[in-house]
């Protein structure tokens, strides 16, 4: 033992010089006055005491009682006789047992401690001083004297005027003495008025000091001290080592109570990180509760205004409401894992939140709101271009409503009438074929009709806001048609039966009529295709509009010579009138009419104004070409940016889940390289804010496909918040992995190693093994696993311990934290109890006034709210039961 060779050393150190000689004179006389009293504060204890140490320790006798009374054992019973050899027996029965205590005494013998001999004797005595007093005295594994040495100059750090450096110039003026004693006790000592010029005083108020209030007897004399020009060593150490047992109660309750105050630290800490988690859990929770019924509801207004505000209200939750969500989501995680973390590092269980706000039913609600995100945008912009299509076919049911009801309109009352019956010959003959050009507009106009009802069909099926006027309006008009269809019948049938008396028609202007009328009515017709409204959403489609324009373009020529074949029979008119000086007549069967105007003004009219329509249909169709073409180039743009950013997000997300699979790398450096690849992120935001800037553009364009990409802004949002959620929850693990290596003093080799072997055998990279992989990865570590019944069962003992809920795989907490339980330097319930027990005096109850006297303000509190009464025989009023409250740290939190 090192302690042994030390005693050993010290002892054969002086024999090579001392042996021969004499002990210092000076030195002989501390040594004996301070052994004296060394030995008189321990015999007194047995109602004894010895004058003169060379003579009274001569028969053995108070030797024997000495070593009882300073050891605690009781040594072979002593022999009573007065002869030398009962005193030499006597003598070697005290070096015995001293020898049995491990310390070899070298050149010491019965006869020459019998005989008185002083050096021998002081010796001996040295001897059991260094072994009794001063052996157990150990600080950072030193030899006893580095020991105590260390200890002294701990203590005296602080006070000015001391450097302790050895034990005999460094005790010399008395300040460290006075300086040990203050700092443990400093009621005792005012070390502010003391001189380093006034040695002598110092020395004597250190001595009285610690033999009134220390129990400590004078061992050195303040005059020898002082006059000495090196005092004795040994006298110094023998003394001073009186000090430090003095003192170790006060060292034991210091220590007792930074123990409490780590332990109450952390449960403090665990409670308030508790706390947050529920508040956190409790809010995160509810809004998602309050947000989920709005996504889930998939009905509008059915108008586009409404549809469109929607549509902005999903894009403020995605910009500016899900996103702090999303991080608290992230925070929730990261902090229940530092949590659990830490209560297992500190030998706690493992926290258990309120029902229904674990992590899984976080995760589970989290996974309902963007289930019932999915989609929801996609349906408002189908509802969007639903509800653009409803729009404009209600447009266009309105504008052939319109038409129709101007043509529709007086057709009924001209139908009724009965003027055929006063009318002339010709007249009614004029009447007959006029009704013969309405039958045939009449018939023109029926596809309009069928027209209005199907579109009035088509916003019903499509649920049209407004369908109530769209059917009524609808049903106005088809019941007006089934009558205009009777009226006509009977009309004809009216007009059938006066024909035999109608005999002349004017050919001419009924070859107008027959003509002016289906041109009249193809001009309707053109004007309605020209002034029609469409909706597309591709460049393709507007030039298939415009090349069916071009088609109808091609048309005008021939409708200019039908145009020019009605200009000439009214002008045939004309000239035959003027030929022979007669005033024009009416056409008397056109049914064309217009204010103030001729059939012939009309018809001309009409083909002026579908000659001017023409260009501004072209102007129309490039317009909306040029807008298409826009809307492309948005494609293109948002297209090339979303592959961009896609392949970004992608690899940046295969090269996060890489870093926790290099063994090589330390845990600062993944770290680091987290935090690297978060900074990124940050940086990178701007591109996805860019998409989201098209993205807009887009929507608001009504586009609703993309060609140059598989990316929709849903796929790349979704990405992202993976890598975020992956970034976090890693540099998460990672923290925790630090902490665990630090908190259980694992070396950064041991770690890599750890690691290295887990990895290698977590082929499916989801960071848990099997119990046959677990089984393998602790052989390459060096577990001695044997393939035997009984090494199965060592096998199935592990396993209780790191997969306590029998899930068959093992995680690399679990595995981290199995290899290094053995060695980590942990705090139990029993280590917490005995600190207690210290504070209180080995009492089995503690109080108020103790608690507050020993721990921090706030801790003390902290235990005089938590700790039950005391019901013990022996409690005290006020008394508090330190035991139960121990043991409750370490088990179910009260949340």
């Amino acid at each position: 033992m090192a302690d042994e060779e030390y005693f050993d050393g010290y002892m054969e150190e002086e024999e090579e010089w001392d042996r021969e000689g004499l002990l210092d004179p000076a030195w002989e006389k501390q040594q004996k006055k301070t052994f004296t009293a060394w030995c008189n504060s321990h015999l007194r204890k047995a109602g004894t005491n010895i004058e003169n140490i060379e003579e009274d320790f001569r028969n053995g006798l108070k030797l024997m009682l000495l070593l009882e009374v300073i050891s605690g054992e009781q040594l072979p019973k002593p022999d009573r006789g007065k002869m030398r050899f009962h005193k030499i027996a006597n003598v070697n029965k005290a070096l015995d047992y001293i020898a049995s205590k491990g310390v070899k005494l070298v050149s010491i013998g019965a006869e020459e401690i019998v005989d008185g001999n002083v050096k021998m004797t002081l010796g001996m005595i040295w001897t059991i001083i260094l072994r009794f007093a001063i052996q157990d005295i150990t600080v950072e594994e030193m030899t006893a004297k580095e020991g105590l040495l260390l200890w002294c100059q701990r203590k005296t750090a602080p006070y000015r005027n001391v450097n302790v450096q050895n034990f005999h110039l460094s005790f010399k003026d008395g300040l460290a003495f006075c300086a040990l004693i203050h700092r443990h006790r400093p009621d005792l000592i005012d070390y502010s008025k003391l001189s380093k010029d006034n040695p002598l005083q110092n020395l004597n108020t250190a001595f009285d000091v610690a033999e009134q209030h220390l129990d400590i007897p004078r061992m050195l004399d303040p005059e020898d001290m002082v006059n000495s020009v090196k005092p004795d060593e040994r006298s110094v150490m023998a003394y001073v080592s009186c000090y430090y047992h003095a003192f170790s109660g006060a060292q034991q309750a210091e220590t007792a109570a930074n123990r409490i105050c780590k332990v109450l630290k952390v449960n403090q800490e665990n409670e308030r990180l508790m706390e947050e988690y529920e508040r956190l859990a409790s809010d995160l929770l509810e809004w998602i509760r309050k947000t989920r019924p709005w996504l889930e509801n998939r009905v509008t207004d059915n108008t586009l205004p409404g549809t469109r505000r929607k549509l902005d209200e999903f894009r403020d939750y995605r910009r500016l409401h899900k996103p702090p969500k999303l991080n608290d989501k992230a925070q929730l995680e990261n902090s229940f894992n530092t949590l659990q973390t830490r209560l297992r590092l500190s030998n706690r269980p493992a926290y258990i939140p309120t029902e229904g706000k674990m992590v899984s039913d976080i995760a589970n609600a989290w996974k309902g709101l963007e289930s019932a995100e999915k989609g929801f945008e996609e349906w408002l912009l189908s509802e969007l271009q639903r509800l653009e299509r409803l729009d404009h076919l209600a447009q266009k049911f309105r504008h052939k409503c319109q038409i129709h009801e101007e043509w529709s309109t007086g057709k009924e009352d001209m139908l009724q009438s009965r003027d055929f019956k006063q009318c002339r010959l010709n007249e009614l003959k004029a009447m007959k074929k006029k009704h013969e050009a309405f039958e045939s507009d009449l018939a023109a106009h029926q596809d309009r009709v069928e027209q209005i009802a199907a579109i009035a069909q088509e916003l019903n099926a499509l649920e049209y806001h407004d369908v109530a006027s769209v059917n009524s309006r609808c049903q106005h008009i088809c019941d007006q048609w089934d009558r205009l269809g009777l009226l006509t019948q009977k009309r004809r049938e009216g007009l059938d039966e006066a024909e035999r008396i109608l005999e002349k028609i004017d050919q001419l202007h009924l070859e107008f009529a027959k003509r002016a009328a289906p041109f009249n009515n193809w001009m309707d017709g053109a004007k309605e295709d020209l002034m029609d409204m469409f909706i597309v959403h591709t460049t393709e489609e507007v030039q298939g509009l415009i090349d069916a324009h071009e088609q109808f373009k091609a048309t005008l020529g021939e409708a200019d010579k039908e145009f020019q074949t009605i200009i000439s029979l009214v002008q045939e008119v004309n000239r035959l009138a003027q030929q022979y000086n007669l005033t024009p007549p009416d056409n008397p069967y056109s049914t064309l009419h217009a204010q103030d105007e001729s059939p012939m003004e009309d018809i001309a009219n009409k083909w002026t104004e579908v000659q001017h329509l023409v260009p501004e249909r072209d102007s129309t169709l490039q317009n909306e070409m040029a807008r298409q073409q826009r809307n492309e180039r948005l494609r293109r743009e948002f297209g090339q940016k979303a592959n961009v950013v896609g392949q970004w997000i992608e690899t940046n997300l295969d090269a996060v889940a890489s870093i926790g699979l290099q063994s090589k790398m330390s845990l600062e450096d993944q770290l680091k390289k987290l935090r690297q690849f978060d900074n990124a992120v940050q940086a990178y935001k701007t591109n996805m804010d860019d998409l989201e800037r098209i993205n807009m553009e887009v929507q608001e364009a009504m586009i609703f496909e993309n060609r140059y990409t598989q990316y929709s802004m849903e796929t790349l949002r979704v990405g992202w918040e993976q890598l975020l959620t992956a970034i976090a929850r890693n540099s998460n693990e990672v923290e925790n992995q630090i902490l665990t290596r630090d908190s259980k003093g694992i070396s950064a080799e041991q770690m890599n190693e750890f690691r290295a072997s887990f990895n290698h055998f977590d082929k499916s990279r989801n960071r848990r093994l099997e119990a046959k992989e677990f089984k393998a990865c602790l052989v390459s570590l060096g577990y001695n696993i044997r393939d035997d019944r009984q090494g199965e069962a060592d096998f199935q003992r592990i396993m209780s311990i790191v997969d306590p809920n029998g899930t068959k795989f093992v995680t690399f907490d679990a595995f981290l934290d199995f290899m290094t339980r053995e060695t980590a330097d942990t705090d139990t319930a029993e280590q917490v109890m005995q600190s207690f027990k210290i504070l209180a005096g080995d009492k089995p109850y503690i109080t108020a006034q103790i608690l507050r006297q020993e721990l921090p303000p706030d801790q003390a509190e902290y235990c005089i709210q938590r700790m039950a009464p005391y019901t013990g025989r022996d409690a005290v009023p006020g008394a508090l039961d330190y035991m139960s409250f121990s043991t409750a740290l370490y088990g179910e939190s009260d949340l």
